[in-house]
């Protein structure tokens, strides 16, 4: 039996990405699985691309921009199978533009994408986890959440933010069982750097040269699932790219000549 067999897995940003590689992963282990994305036909997608448990996974559609529906959304993901043990905050958006020449409002955007819906939804589920003694928060950071590198201020800002709030979420509930793992990948072979917004708003639409040679999306779940496993409370994932959390804090005039030297769009 799993460690995850029967247990109720809810992940926002499971179209793709890190988080489609969840739900293949949680599948394998005969999970109850709730997978949610803006796109329905991309959710069911990854469903029917599953092998295995397909019959104990759930479509629930929603769009992380539209903060003040995920309350609702939440309770629909509740009342699906009575409760959620996982809660995986995984969802996002990156950014791609200077700071000075991107508008107050994208800004906006992506801080509500990627740091007040994870917001919403976590108070929305938390009194559920109190309630039944217990549950797990994991959350989807980045590098860029304790070094913020050129082109990534909003991006970087929003995932600094989810430190904040998490940390301290962690540390008042933690008699209640209440578990949250920070995770801070590394380069992903996943689609980020091409949704990535421009000053317009529109996509990059280019894949970053970390992207293209980063871990593959599958080992990362496998390696994130096994953290969860021995109840980490922050776990760095990627390749030779996460030293540079340890270069930044051991060796900080370094890290300043590093990052101002490499290509970071």
């Amino acid at each position: 039996m799993s460690f995850f067999t029967d247990k109720v897995i809810w992940i926002t940003g499971a179209s793709s990405g890190i988080g489609e590689a969840l739900v293949y992963a949680l599948s394998e282990k005969n999970a109850r699985i709730i997978i949610s994305a803006r796109r329905i036909e991309e959710l069911q997608r990854v469903k029917d691309n599953c092998k295995f448990n397909t019959h104990n996974i759930v479509l629930l559609p929603l769009d992380l921009s539209e903060v003040q529906e995920l309350s609702v959304k939440a309770r629909e993901a509740i009342a699906v199978f009575g409760k959620v043990d996982f809660l995986f905050n995984n969802g996002g958006i990156s950014q791609r533009a200077l700071a000075g020449e991107t508008p107050l409002e994208l800004d906006r955007k992506i801080m509500d994408i990627n740091y007040f819906s994870h917001v919403a939804i976590t108070k929305a589920v938390l009194p559920s986890m109190i309630k039944m003694g217990g549950g797990n928060i994991i959350v989807t950071s980045s590098v860029n959440g304790k070094c913020a590198l050129p082109f990534r201020s909003a991006y970087a800002a929003s995932k600094h933010a989810l430190h904040g709030f998490f940390e301290s979420l962690r540390e008042e509930h933690f008699k209640d069982n209440v578990k949250v793992l920070m995770v801070l990948p590394g380069f992903i072979k996943t689609n980020l750097t091409l949704n990535a917004l421009t000053k317009d708003g529109s996509a990059f639409n280019e894949m970053g040269q970390g992207q293209q040679k980063g871990l593959l999306a599958k080992d990362f779940a496998h390696q994130l699932l096994a953290a969860i496993e021995k109840d980490k409370k922050e776990v760095y994932i990627g390749g030779s790219d996460i030293l540079i959390l340890y270069i930044k804090r051991f060796l900080p005039t370094l890290y300043y000549k590093i990052i101002r030297k490499v290509k970071t769009v």
